[in-house]
């Protein structure tokens, strides 16, 4: 019967993705378009910024065969636009083909596009991928104790940059990444593929990234972000392949993306013990809507686990997850000083789930041995409404820490059904406090139900984000 009923579970899976990877997120707001020409039919998206020129990566000497490299060629591209940055931006065209290539970096003003049928092959040549300084509010790599490979995407102090595609994809190749970690054989942290560093108004949208060899999207000291229908794909058993990891952002948008994932679908980070406590940058006013997600050895959304600068305001509705080991998860412990507060979560559809609610002061990775034994975190004002799950092993399991407790949690309107399996005590609860209203099964002494007339008291803000009101524009080109 075990296996009946996951051969029958494995099956709604593959229809769900089936159905769901041939989605592709458009959004339709209006506004006036510019043309630029590039040689042929015209296509159209909607983006932060229209380009005035453009040109075909083939200019530059690309070859589309999924064998020569085009590291090269994508640089001299993106060098030789951004002569224009100051005279309405300019756009690159990667055309139908197989485009094998290393790192290369953005700039200002700038989109890069994909067509349908391009494919960016992520360059097992480690010769191709630089080598950068770990991130200040890390202090170290995450991989080794030295310095990360450059992402496949990357940029840094940028400003107005596109990317984006007609659901084009972008392959990490990350096999070969994923067997040197777990051989131990990195000297350097693995590369992501997208990041920007210290740079405002970015969009990145309607593409598909299959394989990376550790995150996928990785936004970092930055602000004023729209990230809109994505498609993450990773094995469930590739290490670190988060899907989208805001790390000391504000004001950024998360919407109508599709993650399957071997570990968190979104993480939110702000860096590491004593180097996010000195870098002092949170991630704040955060909105993450209309996500799905499979990830059997994580969590839907993660807060943490490095969030030593800072976690704050974050609003996430409507999410769907499917064989997920939890869904939203705060990750922190003693020494990563910091804050998580502010939390509002509500409309969640839950699907055979390890656990709906998890909470860990005692996530004890660290740094080094140097981090502030007194540092504690602070985290307060989690709020979760209008839950509904089914196949669940346990509702919750939330752990505060000793002499510094998780407050203010409030869960109302939430009703999780237990899997066939499940443990015989459904919540399991130290130093936390709070209270609950319309959730069965009946929550912990430590969260006590407020009666039927305080369903509605768990907060979600009724007002609107900044990066809510940002206007896409409708691009017309033709290619």
């Amino acid at each position: 019967m075990e296996f009946s009923r996951r051969s029958s579970m494995r099956a709604q899976v593959i229809k769900v993705v089936s159905v769901l990877m041939v989605v592709v997120f458009l959004g339709q707001r209006g506004a006036e378009s510019r043309k630029a020409k590039i040689q042929g039919s015209m296509f159209e998206y909607t983006a932060i910024s229209c380009r005035a020129h453009s040109a075909s990566l083939t200019d530059f000497n690309g070859v589309g065969d999924g064998k020569t490299s085009n590291t090269k060629a994508f640089q001299a591209a993106i060098d030789n636009l951004s002569q224009h940055a100051s005279d309405g931006g300019a756009l690159l065209y990667v055309p139908p083909g197989k485009w094998l290539t290393g790192s290369f970096k953005l700039t200002s003003h700038f989109t890069l596009y994909l067509h349908q049928d391009a494919v960016l092959l992520a360059s097992q040549d480690m010769n191709e991928w630089p080598v950068l300084t770990p991130l200040p509010s890390y202090g170290r790599g995450r991989d080794a104790a030295g310095g990360r490979y450059t992402s496949l995407i990357f940029g840094t102090n940028l400003t107005d940059v596109v990317v984006t595609g007609a659901n084009g994809t972008i392959d990490g190749q990350g096999s070969m990444w994923w067997q040197k970690f777990h051989g131990g054989k990195l000297k350097y942290t693995r590369p992501y593929l997208i990041e920007l560093m210290f740079s405002d108004n970015i969009q990145i949208s309607n593409l598909t990234l299959l394989n990376s060899p550790s995150w996928n999207i990785h936004p970092v000291y930055s602000s004023n972000i729209v990230v809109q229908g994505i498609t993450i794909i990773a094995p469930i058993r590739s290490p670190n392949t988060d899907g989208i990891n805001p790390d000391s952002c504000t004001n950024v948008k998360i919407e109508d993306c599709y993650i399957i994932s071997g570990d968190d679908c979104v993480a939110v980070k702000s860096g590491w013990d004593e180097y996010g406590i000195q870098f002092g940058w949170p991630t704040k006013q955060l909105v993450i809507r209309r996500l799905t997600c499979i990830s059997p050895y994580s969590a839907v959304i993660a807060l943490g686990s490095e969030m030593s600068g800072g976690i704050e305001d974050v609003r996430a509705e409507d999410i769907v997850a499917i064989n997920t080991e939890s869904a939203v998860r705060i990750k922190t412990a003693v020494g990563r000083g910091g804050y998580v507060k502010d939390i509002y979560v509500k409309g969640l559809t839950l699907h055979t789930m390890k656990w709906v609610f998890l909470m860990n002061g005692n996530y004890k990775a660290h740094a080094d041995g140097h981090y502030n034994p007194n540092a504690l975190p602070e985290v307060k004002g989690i709020n979760y409404r209008d839950v509904v799950a089914e196949d669940v092993s346990q509702a919750a399991r939330l752990e505060g820490i000793s002499g510094d407790p998780f407050t203010g949690i409030c869960i109302s309107n939430v009703t999780i059904k237990a899997a066939a399996k499940s443990k015989k005590v459904q919540w399991m609860c130290s130093d936390v406090g709070g209270i609950t209203s319309g959730v069965s099964p009946p929550p912990c002494d430590s969260l006590p139900d407020q009666g039927a007339e305080k369903i509605a008291a768990c907060d979600f803000p009724a007002d609107s984000l900044a990066i809510d009101r940002v206007e896409l524009k409708k691009c017309s080109y033709t290619i």
